[in-house]
This record gives structure tokens, C-alpha cells and sequence, in this order.
């Protein structure tokens, strides 16, 4: 298998016959919670459209509907390949990522990540921003907690 400078994967079966399918494109959707909401919108340009947003009171309406906006740009577009076959990942701020995922306790990850417990709550609760070392510090738990529960069975 090959990948080719436009994006297409191109399998050789059986010496002369070739198979190409498209790969699906990963977009990273940023979910921020403020004034009572959460937003979801696209981190770069997708095809012709800067920013496609989504808000919601919850996460899952928010991603809905940036699912239904971004439906609507394709029904606005059909031939437009850069909205079509995509994967999204979501990029949470601190705010969101303990609101959607309540049954986290924040101040036990912030202990883990070496992150005071008393600023983190500031975090949570929008008092104050997290910086760039902070969502550096706050992957790297998260990357240890996800193979720490990978690794456990009951």
C-alpha cells in the first residue's frame, strides 16, 4: 500500500489490478464551555469555510450541532471533497473537559499532573485560564490514565 500526493491510498491486488480509496481526513474540533454554554467549531479551514460552529447548553448539542451546520455546507456544496469523508477529534479546555466528563475528580488529576489542586479548581470553574504547560502537563496525565486503565481488568 501507497499513499499518493492527493490524499489516496492505492493497493496493488494481484499484479496489474489496482484498488483507490480515498483516506478520511482527521478535523480537530475545538469544545469550549463559557456564559452558560459550550461551542464547538473546526481548528482550520475546511474547503471554502473558515469556521463552521456549533453551540449548544451541552457538549453532545453542541457537537450536534456543528454536525448539522456542517451537513448544511455540504448540502450548500456537494461537490466540495474537503468536506466529506471526515473523522473529528475534540480538543476540550479545562472548563469543558470537567464539565462533560463530571465523574473525573479534577482535584486527583491535578495531584497527578503536578498541578496545584486549588488553581486547578480555579480552572474548572473559569476563574482562571489554564496555560499552554498546563494543557502539556494535563495530556501527558491523561495519556498515563488512559494506559494505566487500558492495562487494568476486573
Amino acid at each position: 500500500m501507497s499513499v499518493l500526493r492527493d490524499g489516496h491510498v492505492e493497493n496493488s491486488f494481484y499484479g496489474n489490478f489496482k484498488q483507490i480509496r480515498y483516506m478520511a481526513k482527521n478535523v480537530v474540533l475545538i469544545l469550549e464551555y463559557g456564559n452558560g454554554g459550550y461551542s464547538c467549531y473546526n481548528d482550520e479551514p475546511l474547503g471554502n469555510y473558515g469556521v463552521i460552529d456549533g453551540d449548544g447548553a451541552t457538549a453532545e448539542e453542541a457537537k450536534a450541532d456543528f454536525m448539522k451546520a456542517l451537513q448544511e455546507c455540504r448540502e450548500d456544496d456537494p461537490n466540495n471533497k474537503a468536506l466529506q469523508d471526515l473523522t473529528f477529534t475534540y480538543k476540550y479546555d479545562v472548563q469543558a473537559f470537567f464539565k462533560e466528563f463530571s465523574f473525573l475528580n479534577a482535584t486527583e488529576i491535578a495531584r497527578r499532573a503536578g498541578i496545584n489542586p486549588s488553581l486547578m479548581r480555579q480552572y474548572v470553574s473559569g476563574v482562571k485560564t489554564a496555560g499552554e504547560k498546563t494543557y502539556q502537563r494535563l495530556n501527558a496525565c491523561m495519556d498515563n490514565i488512559k494506559a494505566d486503565l487500558q492495562a487494568a481488568v476486573f
